[in-house]
């Protein structure tokens, strides 16, 4: 069997997206496994983002596997990491991620992180080979999103003027970098825009940026039909994170109903105890449970003083 790993190519995605659903529809069981995720959308956005950081896995010039990687800053994963059932524990998966880890050499990524299948112990022993390591529970929460207040002026990045976009980006960066140094969520924000999957919305005060939501809207990207998904929010750090990010959130719920969505969905790691709480408290639930594993072995901002959200997956 002749296995090659290279760049994933645009006319390789539909093909990348098939596997993707029916690798990870056979591992939870599907009765059609290619359901899995319904019309959401997580391969080719990733894709048009860095197609220098997705990878495929070929055998005899068949298409068999895939690997995307996202960069954050000083922060990065990836995944979706897929490979076509018929070829499972033969090794292909281990392949994928190498190019993945020289990514994160390249960058000089300060810390890795990787969402899993928390009831998997052959998930956690393939990641722990490269370094990775089992942390917190990380949560997919949801909600029913009846009634918000009308987003206020200046909140809505596809709404602003380019100079208001770029002051909001550099103070997202400022803001990003206040949880964990060289976090960068600019090139995220400006990727939902280009891409029209979504909006990122933010929480002004009279001392400047307090709050910033990444979020995906709909069918054809990360949410779904009928959802609002926070890819990443996070507030400012500080004796009032906990009133600014119920702030936040009221903004995300504002930007549900907005677009004529119904739900709004976020992800938070356990770690962050009081953002998880306060989250249960205005009524979101648990849809999906997965494990957060780290590369090295250290917390980043996933801390009891940080209040955000994000998804890894």
């Amino acid at each position: 069997m002749n296995i090659s790993i290279q760049l994933l190519q645009e006319n390789e995605l539909a093909t990348a997206d098939h596997i993707f659903r029916l690798a990870f529809g056979t591992f939870n069981g599907l009765p059609k496994p290619t359901d899995f995720a319904g019309d959401c959308d997580y391969i080719r956005h990733r894709w048009k983002t860095n197609p220098q950081a997705a990878f495929s896995a070929e055998v005899d010039g068949k298409l068999i596997g895939s690997n995307l990687v996202t960069k954050w800053g000083s922060f990065a994963s990836f995944g979706p990491l897929s490979v076509h059932p018929d070829f499972w524990n033969q090794g292909i998966a281990q392949r994928l991620i190498k190019p993945a880890i020289s990514c994160f050499e390249q960058w000089n990524t300060q810390l890795a992180g990787i969402h899993t299948f928390a009831q998997s112990p052959k998930h956690h022993g393939l990641y722990q080979k490269f370094g990775f390591r089992l942390r917190f529970l990380t949560t997919i929460l949801g909600k029913s999103v009846e009634q918000a207040a009308p987003l206020p002026e200046n909140s809505r990045y596809s709404q602003m003027s380019e100079t208001e976009q770029i002051e909001s980006l550099k103070a997202s960066i400022q803001l990003a970098d206040s949880i964990y140094p060289g976090l960068d969520l600019s090139q995220q924000i400006q990727t939902v825009n280009s891409q029209n999957l979504g909006d990122t919305v933010f929480l002004w005060d009279d001392s400047g940026l307090v709050g910033f939501a990444v979020c995906h809207i709909g069918a054809g990207t990360e949410a779904g039909s009928n959802n609002c998904f926070v890819k990443f929010g996070t507030v400012r750090l500080g004796n009032n994170a906990e009133k600014r990010f119920d702030c936040l959130l009221d903004l995300c719920e504002s930007l549900t109903l907005a677009e004529g969505m119904l739900r709004l969905v976020a992800g938070v790691n356990t770690s962050r105890e009081s953002a998880y709480l306060q989250m249960l408290s205005r009524g979101f639930r648990s849809q999906i449970i997965g494990v957060a594993m780290h590369r090295p072995n250290e917390p980043g901002y996933n801390r009891t003083d940080v209040f955000a959200v994000e998804d890894w997956r």
